[in-house]
């Protein structure tokens, strides 16, 4: 059996799938707009839904949108069929995520959503499919084949979904001028929530967690307050002003200068 080329094949993959975008810029139109007017003009939550594949896609979509002032939650088709559907409003707006655009369990959920009266938008590779022609305003995903040499596992047009997904999103994030500070609110536990929102005043030490000394303290005691307090630092203060620091480097030039840690104050060092 000849050995597999690795390379070769994930370039391929790669070749096929950056293809699928090319073509699903190309083909991009007014319609992308009106979507994300019709989006920005709802007054609920943006609902999206899929099975499979399109599922996953349309789980991933909903958490970007959450997390770029979009709120949206994600309902799996079967599970709305049995009861889930119920959370949807008039006020909602449902997005639909369908290769086929023939997803029997989505097709049954049109009527139903219609009669809820909510509006419903669907990404689809045919234009021409049943859940295409069922819904307000469709968007064809359709690749000209998937990266799966038998051409069946679900990868360009998974990847053209997930990108159009992506595209919506920040569309509708600058059309409501979400800003860095927006960001923070919907990622407060993440490195990147922390990076915008973490100030010094949350972390640093104060009151009785601060080595403090006074200008007349030796050097040998203000170095036990550095050790309690562990911090490496300690602050020299008179009267409730700031007098000047003592550090781990500044210890570090005493011994070399070889002063008595006993009998010189600390203000002399500082």
């Amino acid at each position: 059996m000849k050995k597999p080329n690795h390379i070769k094949s994930a370039l391929r993959t790669l070749d096929i799938e950056s293809r699928a975008l090319t073509k699903l810029a190309a083909n991009l139109d007014n319609n992308f707009s009106k979507l994300c007017d019709a989006i920005l003009s709802t007054k609920g939550k943006i609902i999206t839904m899929g099975v499979g594949k399109s599922g996953h896609i349309a789980q991933k979509i909903s958490a970007t949108l959450s997390s770029t002032g979009s709120p949206s939650y994600f309902i799996h088709a079967t599970e709305a069929l049995h009861g889930d559907i119920g959370v949807i409003s008039k006020n909602d707006c449902v997005l639909i995520f369908s290769h086929s655009g023939e997803s029997k369990e989505i097709i049954d959920l049109i009527k139903p959503l219609k009669n809820i009266g909510c509006k419903i938008f669907s990404f689809t590779g045919p234009t021409e499919s049943t859940i295409a022609k069922s819904t307000d305003i469709n968007i064809s995903t359709e690749v000209d084949k998937e990266a799966c040499p038998l051409d069946l596992a679900p990868t360009s047009s998974t990847t053209a979904a997930l990108a159009l997904g992506d595209a919506l999103a920040i569309a509708l994030l600058e059309s409501r001028d979400f800003s860095p500070d927006d960001f923070a609110k919907s990622h407060p536990g993440g490195k990147l929530g922390k990076k915008l929102t973490l100030k010094v005043m949350d972390i640093m030490s104060k009151g009785k967690e601060f080595p403090v000394v006074s200008p007349n303290t030796p050097l040998s005691e203000a170095l036990v307050e550095i050790s309690n307090k562990g911090l490496g630092i300690v602050a020299v203060v008179e009267k409730k002003k700031l007098k000047g620091v003592f550090t781990d480097g500044d210890l570090r030039r005493t011994i070399e200068s070889k002063k008595d840690i006993h009998k010189t104050k600390i203000s002399l060092v500082m």
